[in-house]
């Protein structure tokens, strides 16, 4: 007799299988791109475009579409099997077969035929080649990774739990297929000649350069290398970051809690924002002609220069673009400390200041390590910020850039920069985990806990006040710089307020059908808002799944797991962008050219903060409310809906706002996937940027601002706060 656990994962694995042999029958198999979705699911049964599996092999001449069939009909004879060992023997044979069938053969098959031409030596010319995988192709994909979840579960590993196993399996297939696939590719130009052919001494002329290694700085030169600036740089940021972070969310959660809100707003302003706005206000304020430079000259007499531009711009550029994501990581870790634990130490007759130190900031060192190591990798992956302000202050991801845009084109350059880029982000990744160790910090039980949160001692109160208040005003003075400069006729020139920007750009009409949509930037808004919508929750979820399953789940080969995620944040966007063209150009994933390999640039290029901040939030929840929801007979996927996730609102919270805002203002990443069709809010601003109309791109920007500014309140709200059963701060 089956207990009820059993009788669902039959069912699911019945379901899966179902859909599997559903999809390679009826729906299309290939992806044509002239062809819309609902077009290529009316030609399901028609032509060698649109037609199914079924169809394909039985009309079209493409037999090898029949290893997708056979190994989910050899699947369904499985699920008939009692649950065990045999059944798990099953499934994962039918799986792994069909997976190496339907991938194996969507690599060898190209749009002509073979793609590689000893292939076509040994089985000779193929009749017609295909197109890249479809609706029909991706669905049987990802019922064939869900049946090896479900068999490797049957055979013992990942405690026999499906859900555990089947979740392992799909992201790990997730990160291989858009992460490390795309990446791979790109880095391998480091190991190429100009020949094509591969090369280790290249490598090593390439990795070994002065110009990335040298220390003429250091020997009374002009200048260090950008390996030694990069990384000089990632640490000041990482560092700045990480300290402003915690100051503000320890004052916006101990220190006022009538100006936490409005905190929280001020803080978030720089995420909301496209990243050359921030440049732009900050060279309208210390540029040569800046208003610092102006007033120095009137009152001393001392002529304007260009000290803006290099070390320090670039620092000040990413304090303002990555201290709110710092903010976000850490205000989580500050909510979620138990105030039990700081009044046990004041009971022992401790200071305010004594259990700040050595109670309340020990806890925060999960969220801690996990700013400085986002803050680090953002940095060193920043493009827009050293372009707009860095000067001469040359960085790898500018290089990387210049080397694949410039007259040069130098790929084999940019990748072997980009390799020492991801050696740094691994170097980060294990020193933070040495940092944390096997140290316990658990402050979230499933026990009641209605103590008051300990009020900031006096000497840390004043440090917020004096250093995160002036940050916050400094804030607001550049957003007022660039909010004003899109509302007058030219800056620096004629200061008449005029609301032509925003009408070129945001116009709206009656005419004879209706409203008209006049503006010329209303196809670029609603293109980057659908886009970055569908991006969000995608993102959100994929990093908070991942962060569960790296707190509380053991399997082989978790630190390269965890690495995967992150890796991302260690490339630099335009590389990113360029790896996806590269990979998703050709059969069997041709998805260049479509709104959904933006979809999916936004959706990893976000990831992982949402791992991060899941990461953090979780290291506080005590794995007991999972046993307890387990012993109560709740599965897997029960307890983590009912039980983690409303613990984890602030993370989720973290993870949506910032994948959204993020795919709506990002552009290096996005800046070779765009085309005529899909116009992003970003590139149409530096379309208008390029053509020295800083008036609409401005008047676009104070627009984004406000969308996501209303997002980002409609996020918060929908997903609400975690209720923690505590009172607020002691007075004093």
């Amino acid at each position: 007799m089956l207990n009820r656990g059993q009788v669902q994962a039959r069912r699911a694995v019945f379901a899966w299988v179902g859909s599997g042999l559903a999809a390679w029958g009826l729906l299309p198999w290939y992806f044509p791109q002239d062809l819309t979705l609902w077009q290529s699911l009316a030609g399901a049964w028609g032509g060698a475009e649109t037609a199914s599996a079924l169809v394909q092999a039985l009309r079209h001449g493409k037999p090898w579409l029949w290893s997708g069939g056979v190994a989910l009909l050899l699947a369904l004879v499985g699920a008939w099997l009692p649950s065990g060992r045999a059944q798990g023997r099953v499934l994962v044979t039918a799986a792994v077969a069909g997976l190496a069938g339907v991938l194996g053969c969507g690599f060898a098959i190209g749009a002509r035929g073979w793609s590689f031409a000893w292939l076509q030596g040994v089985f000779g010319a193929l009749p017609s080649g295909q197109f890249g995988m479809g609706l029909g192709g991706a669905w049987v994909a990802l019922v064939l990774l869900m049946l090896l979840g479900a068999g490797l579960a049957r055979l013992g590993r990942f405690r026999g739990d499906l859900f555990v196993s089947s979740a392992v399996v799909l992201c790990v297939a997730l990160l291989l297929l858009f992460v490390a696939l795309p990446v791979g590719k790109s880095l391998m130009g480091a190991f190429v000649d100009e020949d094509g052919a591969w090369s280790a001494r290249v490598l090593a002329e390439r990795l070994g350069h002065e110009r990335i290694w040298g220390l003429g700085c250091v020997a009374g030169g002009v200048r260090c290398g950008v390996a030694w600036n990069t990384l000089l740089l990632a640490l000041m940021t990482a560092t700045g970051t990480t300290v402003m972070g915690a100051l503000i969310a320890l004052y916006a959660e101990r220190g006022a809690q009538r100006l936490s809100r409005p905190l929280n707003v001020l803080a978030l302003l720089p995420i909301i924002t496209p990243p050359f706005v921030v440049g732009l206000g900050l060279i309208l304020l210390f540029g040569r002609a800046g208003l610092v430079n102006q007033a120095l000259e009137w009152a001393f007499d001392i002529p304007p220069t260009r000290w803006f531009y290099g070390l320090f711009g670039v620092w000040l550029a990413q304090m303002f673009a990555f201290t709110p994501i710092a903010f976000m990581v850490l205000r989580g870790v500050v909510q979620g400390i138990s105030p039990s634990v700081e009044e046990a130490a004041q009971t022992l007759r401790a200071s305010r200041l004594k259990t700040f130190t050595t109670v309340t900031l020990p806890l925060m060192k999960p969220g801690l390590t996990n700013a400085f190591l986002v803050g680090f990798i953002e940095s060193m992956a920043d493009f827009g910020n050293p372009v707009v302000v860095g000067g001469q202050y040359a960085l790898l991801s500018t290089d990387i850039f210049f080397a694949i845009v410039g007259a040069q084109f130098d790929q084999g350059r940019a990748a072997s920069l980009a390799l020492i880029l991801t050696g740094f982000a691994l170097a980060v990744f294990f020193l933070q985990q040495r940092v944390l160790g096997r140290v316990g910090y658990t402050t979230v039980t499933g026990k009641g806990d209605a103590g008051l949160a300990l009020p900031l001692p006096d000497v840390v109160r004043r440090l917020c006040v004096g250093v995160a208040g002036p940050w916050l005003a400094f804030t607001v003075v550049v957003y007022l710089f660039a909010f004003v400069g899109g509302f007058v006729q030219t800056w620096g020139r004629d200061y008449t307020p005029t609301l032509a920007h925003l009408r070129t750009a945001f116009d709206l009409q009656w005419g004879e059908h209706g409203l008209v949509w006049a503006g010329t930037a209303w196809n670029s808004l609603f293109t980057t808002v659908r886009l970055a919508a569908i991006a969000a929750p995608l993102c959100a979820t994929l990093g908070l799944l991942i962060a569960w399953l790296l707190a509380r789940t053991q399997f082989a080969g978790q630190r390269a797991f965890e690495f995967g995620a992150l890796l991302a944040f260690a490339i630099p966007g335009t590389v990113l962008g360029i790896s996806y063209i590269l990979a998703f150009n050709v059969p069997p994933f041709e998805l260049t050219g479509t709104g959904l390999i933006i979809v999916l640039c936004f959706v990893f290029r976000s990831l992982p903060v949402g791992v991060r901040a899941g990461t953090a939030s979780l290291r506080q929840l005590d794995p007991s409310l999972d046993e307890a929801s387990t012993m109560l007979r709740a599965s897997t996927a029960t307890t983590l809906r009912r039980i983690v996730l409303p613990l984890l609102r602030p993370a989720l919270v973290a993870a949506l706002v910032y994948s959204f805002v993020r795919s709506m203002t990002t552009v290096s990443a996005v800046v070779f996937l765009v085309t005529a069709e899909n116009e992003l809010a970003t590139t149409y601003i530096i379309g208008r940027v390029g053509n020295g109309d800083y008036g609409v791109a401005l008047a676009y920007c104070t627009v984004l601002i406000v969308l996501m500014s209303g997002a980002t309140a409609l996020i918060q709200r929908l997903v609400g706060e975690r209720q923690l059963g505590r009172r607020g701060v002691q007075g004093h």
